[in-house]
């Protein structure tokens, strides 16, 4: 019984190696999004490196046009409509969430010291400004 269970184990864990990549979930993307733009808006002299953000959703596998619906889609909930785009139901849960998360860590930080914990954390997402 031990045998047959670990033979199981091991050709399901071999099935999963030899899979193609899949996608990272777009929540993780839209953190990174929502958190590149707060840096620009929050962290004096910072601003986005927005081809960067590019590049990172095609490295995670993200349909193409992911990154300008991110954006569309936090511009419209931070805004009140007034810009951007409403996404889907899904993508306005996403932001919503990653909203509720960077303002947390935001007030329990400090404005200050989220600044510098987030630069090291979006190197290559955000530069200085010239």
């Amino acid at each position: 019984m031990r045998h047959a269970a670990l033979i199981t184990i091991t050709t399901g864990l071999l099935a999963l190696a030899a899979a193609p990549a899949h996608a990272e979930p777009r929540s993780a993307y839209v953190t990174l999004v929502l958190e590149a733009f707060a840096a620009k808006v929050e962290c004096p002299g910072t601003d986005v490196a927005y081809q960067d953000l590019v590049q990172k959703a095609q490295e995670m596998h993200q349909p193409d046009g992911t990154t300008e619906a991110v954006r569309k889609a936090i511009a419209y909930m931070l805004t009140g409509g007034k810009m951007g785009e409403r996404g889907d139901d899904e993508l306005n849960k996403e932001v919503a969430l990653a909203v509720q998360s960077t303002d947390f860590d935001q007030k329990r930080l400090g404005m200050e010291a989220w600044c510098e914990t987030a630069k090291p954390t979006l190197a290559g997402f955000i530069r200085s400004k010239k």
